[in-house]
């Protein structure tokens, strides 16, 4: 073709007069914005390259090209794309849409630096806030994701997903109070939420708001009325309120739309012992450990049934499986040396006796402690500080260390957790060990203490009224000083023995003139010890006041819950671990009012036959 004929083609192919004008860059890019949203992402690819091929710069083309490249699964072009874009024109959509797919890529701090740079152009977008609040937590720094999903909060109080994330997070951080707000925000706007609505109800559990848990869990099977786990946690909802006997229907309906739910089963079995349906209870852990037999909650639970019912020789193997359950007594050292249980000759041989429960524990159960040593045994016992120097002096003890994270112990051979000691002796109702294994408290600090009380001319008593605010059933065994004040109608002297107020009961017992409080002096059980040597009658609930109570041979009325703890065994009035006490049990009202005016009567009888000393 000469060139005159390549110059006629170039005419030709020039648009003449009726012909369509080309497309500009802009309408390129909303062309390819419809295909996209159409699903052509080949068509919208080729929009754009066209819009470029017009404009080699045009940033909404750009932009568009990295949604499809993100589309695609083609992380590295998506990158390039918006990274082209944002230099041509640093529009938040565009940085929001590179902070996403580098997010996506794993290069965190990459996309930690873009969400900053768009926050810095535009502080007041809570979308922004959000996308930072997610790669910060992401990055595994939940306070600081916290924070920025409390911003976008603060810009737009109604922004769902910003709420949620923060729920989890304050709930993570045991802010429970404040992750309820962040949940209703949720429900606010989405009331059929079904995920917020059980998270709000397990924090308002947490804050033992039993009434809100009961009306979440009801809105919540009315949601999902076929969820077993629903029906489970409405269940458990009549529990905390003490209504066992609406709780096993629930339970019931779990287990009909899933037998064999284990934690179903469970929840079932500790219903069963609100009620004191002991046979009913243990048959259902036995349930469960024929579906799990590893299952060491159910064990657990198994054994104190065992144990409440009498049968020690069961009871004491069975509890064994504690030592599988991943929370239990996390302080409690897995050391390398043998755990002795009973079975091995240990004469000659050191043996370390280390606490791993509560205070209370560890004193009903020091009363072994001569008992190993007289096998000819060294015993090295390790107990928390405030322990320590009243348990120093029983027989047979050659060391008694204070525990410490850091504590570094003396050599020894075999040890043996505290309360494995009766299973190491084969205890029976029968051989239960004496409980007068504690030295007396020294004489000079009895003296101080009657000179502090003065003139014994009416009987002495000492209160209890609540023991660890975090024990797993302080909500039973407790209760408010309020509760305890008809005793004051006796004629008799009170002292508080009460080492740990809570608020509304330090207010309260501020205004008891009755009520003499030297606690503040009480640094350990040994000045505790010291001072009940001095009162005739100790009234307490279920805590470690009992057990050093009881131990020391003073006279220990025990107030206990309807379901009472193991130990103090089933329908009865005695205790064959402490002679000196007697149990006060709560009626099926599960109240302790009735409770306190049947102590108010007894030391009532017990004051009018009183004998000043002396």
């Amino acid at each position: 073709m000469g060139r005159s004929d390549r110059n006629k083609g170039a005419k030709s192919a020039t648009p003449g007069p009726g012909a369509a004008p080309s497309l500009s860059p802009a309408a390129l890019y909303e062309a390819g914005l419809h295909h996209l949203g159409g699903g052509r992402l080949l068509d919208a690819q080729m929009s754009c390259e066209q819009a470029l091929s017009a404009d080699p710069n045009h940033a909404d083309s750009l932009a568009l090209l990295g949604i499809i490249a993100l589309q695609s699964g083609q992380y590295d072009h998506a990158v390039a794309w918006f990274s082209r874009a944002i230099r041509q024109s640093p529009k938040i959509d565009y940085l929001t849409s590179l902070g996403f797919t580098l997010k996506q890529m794993g290069r965190l701090d990459d996309a930690l630096a873009v969400f900053d740079k768009a926050i810095q152009l535009k502080s007041d977008d809570a979308e922004l806030w959000k996308h930072m609040g997610g790669v910060l937590l992401a990055l595994g720094r939940g306070d600081e994701a916290l924070l920025s999903y409390r911003q976008a909060l603060s810009i737009n109080p109604v922004h769902r997903e910003a709420a949620f994330q923060s729920g989890l997070l304050l709930q993570e951080q045991q802010r429970y109070e404040e992750a309820v707000q962040a949940f209703t925000v949720c429900l606010a706007q989405q009331p059929d939420d079904l995920q917020s609505l059980q998270l709000r109800a397990r924090c308002v559990r947490q804050l033992k708001r039993y009434e809100d848990y009961l009306a979440d869990c009801q809105r919540a099977q009315r949601l999902a009325p076929t969820d077993p786990l629903v029906c489970n946690n409405l269940g458990d909802a009549f529990v905390c309120l003490r209504r066992s006997e609406e709780a096993l229907a629930w339970f019931e309906k779990a287990l009909a739309l899933r037998p064999g739910f284990v934690d179903v089963l469970q929840n079932k079995g500790f219903a069963l012992l609100q009620l004191l349906r002991f046979e009913e209870a243990a048959a259902v852990y036995r349930e469960i450990l024929a579906l799990e037999p590893g299952n060491a909650k159910a064990a657990w639970q198994l054994a104190h049934i065992e144990l409440q019912c009498g049968d020690y020789q069961a009871g004491w193997a069975r509890r064994e499986a504690r030592w599988n359950m991943p929370d239990f007594s996390p302080d409690y050292p897995r050391f390398a040396q043998p755990r002795w249980l009973g079975q091995e000759n240990i004469g000659g041989k050191t043996v370390l006796i280390e606490e791993d429960e509560g205070f209370g524990d560890n004193i009903q159960f020091a009363r072994y402690l001569p008992m190993v040593a007289a096998r000819g045994a060294k015993v090295i016992l390790v107990v928390r500080e405030p322990l320590r120097r009243l348990m120093a002096g029983i027989e047979g003890v050659s060391q008694c260390l204070a525990f410490a994270p850091d504590l570094v112990r003396p050599a020894f051979d075999m040890h043996c957790p505290i309360m494995s000691l009766p299973l190491a002796f084969g205890t029976t109702l029968q051989t239960i060990p004496s409980a007068d294994y504690l030295p007396p408290p020294p004489a000079e600090g009895v003296a101080a203490w009657e000179q502090r009380l003065g003139p014994h001319d009416r009987l002495r008593v000492g209160l209890v009224w609540s023991g660890n605010p975090h024990q797993a059933n302080d909500g039973n065994r407790s209760m408010p000083l309020a509760t305890l004040l008809p005793l004051l109608d006796v004629e008799a002297d009170f002292v508080s023995l009460q080492k740990e107020l809570r608020p509304a009961d330090k207010a309260l017992l501020a205004q008891q003139s009755r009520i003499r409080d030297f606690t503040a002096e009480l640094t350990d059980f040994a000045d505790t010890a010291a001072l009940m040597a001095c009162l005739d009658v100790v009234v307490t609930v279920c805590t470690s006041a009992a057990h050093l109570a009881g131990t020391l041979g003073r006279p220990t009325w025990i107030m206990l819950p309807y379901l009472a703890d193991w130990r103090w065994l089933r329908d009865r009035e005695d205790s064959p671990w402490y002679p000196s006490a007697r149990l006060f049990r709560q009626d099926a009202s599960c109240r302790f009012e009735p409770v306190v005016a049947r102590v108010r009567d007894e030391l009532a009888a017990k004051a009018a036959g009183f004998k000043p000393s002396g």
